[in-house]
């Protein structure tokens, strides 16, 4: 029987091709800003596409912000919808039990059950309509921003800035 050939990649020794302290000397990657800028890319306005990049993180930050707050105010409306669902449900079901007749009792809950039906699609309708305005909020801070960058974009490469070198 043969035995079966040996994986030459488990025998070799990668550290003899790569030094990996050097690689990762984190004291050069520090400064990332001054690394790029010796760069010297012909064309290139750096600062503008630092600036640039800064805004786009604001933007983000802010659209971020944004999309939280519609969201905790969500959550507290759906929090007092409930309070005041339990707090109507007690005093109907009081009301049902305090019907004289099987009869009278039926056409309570009849009652109570329209009434309960109708307010959760008017709760609900209004969750929607709040969760969609505070997305509408959210990205229209992502759109304004994009158009600036476009418009930044737009104006380097008419000042010869991007993209000629």
């Amino acid at each position: 029987m043969t035995k079966p050939a040996a994986n030459p990649f488990f025998a070799a020794d990668f550290s003899k091709y790569m030094d990996m302290s050097k690689m990762m000397d984190m004291s050069k990657m520090m400064d990332m800003p001054k690394i790029m800028q010796d760069m010297r890319l012909p064309g290139f306005d750096f600062e503008a596409a630092m600036d640039a990049q800064r805004k786009n993180l604001q933007a983000l930050a802010s659209a971020n912000q944004t999309a939280m707050e519609g969201m905790q105010a969500v959550l507290r409306r759906q929090s007092e919808i409930m309070r005041q669902g339990m707090q109507e449900s007690s005093q109907l079901l009081n009301e049902v039990l305090a019907s004289a007749t099987p009869e009278e009792k039926v056409a309570k809950q009849a009652e109570m059950t329209k009434s309960v039906l109708d307010r959760a699609i008017g709760n609900a309708k209004e969750l929607g309509e709040m969760l969609t305005k505070s997305n509408y909020e959210a990205l229209e801070v992502i759109s304004h921003r994009m158009g600036e960058s476009l418009e930044e974009l737009r104006g380097m490469m008419k000042n010869g800035k991007v993209g000629r070198g």
